[in-house]
């Protein structure tokens, strides 16, 4: 309704002047949500607060962010891509384990592994008495004393790429997420932050 009377498409409404309300409740126009992208450096828990007093994500947004929150988790010794907003719809789209939004890591383990044995990761193992989902993994490098993986999943359990690599008997000596669908984080710097622009923001919602 605008000043009582039924409203239809086209109509215009003054802010200042006109009353506009939805099933008797009045409408208040809603802020535009904010939307972030970061690169977490190690060092850092995803909270925002830590009862041990350790550094928080929080520290690092610039004045102004407003109040947002991190969008899922990296772990304290991972780094990488980690998105904020104040949009709940989101951010619960893109953590729920049923919409499999997959992200990509960056993983180092020590010395090589074999194609064997990312195979059955690939077909997924079974991490708190519950098998993983099928996931992609890709050698990009391998020298003198480690190995470089691309590490996609469709899930989200707690320090899984670590643990999926620690079931095959390899240490994961380094970790950072890279990207989320396509959005990539690209060369934003470590410990750096910066807004994400409307197509970005578009893609997401349409994952």
């Amino acid at each position: 309704m605008i000043n009582g009377k039924p409203c239809h498409v086209g109509m215009d409404v003054d802010e200042k002047r006109d009353e506009v309300t939805v099933d008797g409740q009045k409408a208040v126009r809603r802020a535009a949500s904010k939307y972030y992208m970061m690169n977490k450096p190690k060092g850092y828990v995803c909270t925002v607060k830590d009862d041990k007093g350790r550094k928080t994500v929080m520290d690092l947004l610039p004045a102004g962010a407003g109040r947002v929150y991190p969008v899922g988790r990296l772990d304290y010794d991972s780094e990488g891509m980690l998105l904020f907003t104040d949009d709940g719809e989101l951010a619960f789209r893109l953590t729920h384990p049923k919409n499999e939004i997959y992200k990509t890591y960056l993983v180092r383990i020590e010395g090589d592994v074999t194609e064997f044995a990312l195979n059955k990761l690939r077909a997924g193992i079974i991490l708190d008495g519950k098998k993983t989902g099928k996931c992609r993994i890709r050698i990009v490098e391998t020298e003198r004393g480690y190995t470089k993986l691309h590490v996609t999943i469709g899930e989200g359990k707690n320090r899984q790429v670590r643990r999926m690599f620690e079931r095959i008997g390899k240490e994961v000596v380094f970790l950072k997420r890279i990207r989320i669908g396509d959005l990539a984080l690209g060369s934003l710097e470590r410990g750096k932050v910066r807004p994400l622009n409307g197509d970005e923001i578009f893609y997401l919602k349409n994952l």
